[in-house]
Parts: C-alpha cells; structure tokens; sequence
C-alpha cells in the first residue's frame, strides 16, 4: 500500500549546520507515531519540513504518492495535513464554537458545519463550554479546543507538537484517550518529550539525533536502548 506520508533521503542544511540527514520516515494511514530526541535533535525541523515551513536541500516529501517537498506553508491544509503547533492558534474573542465552526466551515456547507462542530466538540468534551470565549479558557481547555479546530476539517494526517506541555496530570491523561480516539480515524505524529504520555499512546517511536533517524521501535524497547539512554536521557551504556 502506498504511505500516507513517506520522507526520502530528506536533507536540511542551514549554512554548515546540517539540520536533518538522509532521514527516510513512511507513515501508514491511522498510523500514530511519536517522534522524540534531545535538543537540537532535528525534530523542529523534521516538522517544519512536513508543514511546508522549510524547503529541503535535497530528498523527497511524498503524501499519499505525490511529491509535496516544495509546498508552501498554506498548503498543507489544502492537501488534508492538519496541524497543531505550540503556538495558540485561536481567535480568543470568538467562543468555542465559533473557533470550531470557521474550521469546520473550510470544508463544509454552512448546515454540514453546524453537525460537524457539534460532533467535533462532543468529541473532545468542551460541547458543554461552547459559548465560552477561546481567550478565557484554562490551559488544558484551550489545548483541546485547538485540537477540535484541527480535526473539525477532518484531514487525514494530525502533526502534533508536544501537545500535553504545560497540563496537569489529570489532564495529561484525559489528552491521552483523546489522541487514542482521534487516532481511530486519523494518523498523527506526535513530537513529544514526555515518555509516560509517549507510553500511554504510542505503538511505535523513532528517535531523532543529529538530525538522523538512530532508532524506531516500541516504547519500552527504545526506553531500554543503551544508544537511547545515552543520547536521549544522557546515560553512559554499561
């Protein structure tokens, strides 16, 4: 079957610095993945490159089959990747629901959009905030908001950046079962550092350092890999 998104020989270089190397990444549809590595691993960029934000200098971007290694950063949305960064991206002096209706609207009629953001919102559990406005709400409320906004669109690919930063426990937690549920119908690569949240969601890892691809495996195996523990959690293999 052909990837949902499929990176070839992907390069990067800014100056002398060399951002990615030869980094060959497939993800299946309703695949979840999580991607994790130290600072200045090359997962910032990995994303920026998937989200059209950066150009490679060489090697292929290909979703579902068709090259896209030289989009601009307006297209993703247009060829069905939906995206969530750590920067806010609501309108704080709309409500809830308005901020899921315009999404939801991108790609619907005006009646279609009210089932969807209805649907969307029960989804994520904020139906009950909907008149809310986006710009009062608490952290973690916000951060399921945005999520509403991206999958009110109903792409086929979520880009997640560390979406459980900042979250309490409890919430932490609820962010869990969520990308699990969204996860049924979309796939998701998820950047993340935290390896308990990285446990509660993911099948597979691949770990970034230096800019390369070192490993891909289950959480538990990559958590006792004594190349991971060195670069990644800066222990010393016995």
């Amino acid at each position: 079957m052909t990837p949902l998104i499929e990176t070839r020989g992907l390069n990067v270089h800014f100056g002398g610095v060399h951002a990615t190397r030869d980094v060959n990444f497939t993800l299946a549809e309703t695949e979840l993945r999580c991607v994790i590595g130290p600072n200045g691993a090359g997962k910032s960029t990995f994303f920026k490159l998937l989200t059209g934000q950066v150009k490679p200098t060489s090697g292929q971007i290909h979703f579902r089959g068709r090259d896209i290694s030289h989009m601009q950063p307006h297209d993703p949305g247009r060829l069905g990747i939906g995206i969530k960064t750590q920067v806010p991206s609501l309108f704080n002096g709309l409500s809830v629901w308005e901020n899921v209706w315009l999404a939801a609207r991108r790609v619907n009629t005006p009646t279609q959009a009210e089932r969807v953001t209805r649907e969307t919102l029960e989804r994520v559990g904020m139906m009950d905030h909907r008149e809310a406005l986006a710009g009062l709400l608490a952290h973690g409320q916000r951060q399921w908001v945005e999520l509403a906004v991206v999958i009110a669109a109903d792409p086929p690919l979520i880009l997640l950046d560390e979406p459980a930063a900042g979250m309490s426990d409890a919430e932490v937690e609820r962010t869990g079962r969520l990308i699990l549920e969204i996860n049924k119908r979309h796939a998701l690569v998820v950047v993340e550092h935290d390896m308990n949240f990285i446990r509660m969601i993911a099948k597979k890892v691949t770990v970034l350092h230096q800019g390369a691809i070192v490993r891909e495996d289950t959480p538990d195996r990559i958590m006792s890999d004594p190349m991971v523990q060195q670069i990644y959690l800066g222990k010393k293999p016995h």
